[in-house]
């Protein structure tokens, strides 16, 4: 699963509900949700202390409305208080029919997590900035050690598997319809990502056509003691708008 820039306190993360992570009634498990946010706490908290960080509790968790498989997922987490070792982030978890662009509250809650070491620092402040500045998705993630190659370092096509992604759901939500991928035009890989960096992925539309769309998008890893990130990759994707019959249909048409 999976994205704020640096030091402003906020982490985005945006996922699809499959089948795999839904229970018996075809909506989001509580655990799935659950394990979204607790990524979502340990990334901003990690982003702004640049410490080595641990969940420590979580206050009352909220469900208030289910998420459906086939939905778009949105997790956001922003620190909203900073102590001297520990921190909190409050985190709501959001669902999104990819073509109605209809977005509900799913859950929220608020997570402590504690540091290696200390002072921390102080409370970010100004606003949180828009998601998709710039027409720009932005979503964050994390490399742990199942998704590395024999070198500890992420394998290509858990990489292809981001980017593929966050080209759909860029995509999705440029043309608010059902988009399949049609081509890979394009893909440089220029550096390794390590197991326990964060990855940003930014999507953008580069294009739009009668029924296709192009999407350029960007891989960014960052090491969260540090803050040093870099460009690790980059593709571009065609994706096309189709009907129940899989076949191309005209962005907008009904």
């Amino acid at each position: 699963m999976a994205v704020a820039e640096a030091g402003n306190g906020v982490v985005r993360i945006i996922d699809m509900i499959f089948p795999g992570d839904a229970n018996h009634h075809g909506t989001l498990f509580g655990g799935a949700a659950l394990a979204h946010m607790d990524k979502v706490a340990f990334l901003a908290a990690s982003r702004h202390g640049r410490a080595s960080f641990v969940t420590a509790s979580s206050e009352k968790i909220d469900f208030a409305a289910p998420g459906r498989v086939g939905e778009i997922v949105e997790a956001v987490g922003r620190v909203v208080r900073v102590g001297t070792r520990s921190l909190d982030v409050a985190i709501e978890l959001i669902a999104e029919a990819p073509v109605s662009g209809e977005r509900r509250l799913c859950t929220r809650g608020r997570f402590t997590l504690v540091a290696d070491r200390g002072p921390l620092p102080p409370l970010p402040t100004g606003l949180e900035p828009d998601g998709e500045a710039g027409g720009v998705l932005r979503y964050a993630d994390m490399v742990f050690p199942p998704q590395t190659n024999h070198y500890g370092t992420l394998y290509g096509g858990d990489a292809l598997k981001m980017m593929g992604k966050a080209a759909f759901l860029a995509a999705t939500r440029h043309a608010r319809a059902v988009m399949v991928m049609a081509a890979s035009d394009r893909i440089d890989f220029v550096a390794p990502i390590r197991a326990g960096e964060m990855v940003e992925l930014r999507a953008e539309v580069r294009m739009t056509g009668r029924s296709s769309v192009l999407i350029g998008v960007e891989l960014w890893a960052e090491v969260l003691l540090t803050g040093e990130r870099r460009c690790a990759a980059s593709a571009a994707f065609t994706m096309v708008s189709v009907d129940r019959d899989g076949r191309p249909k005209a962005i907008g048409a009904s």
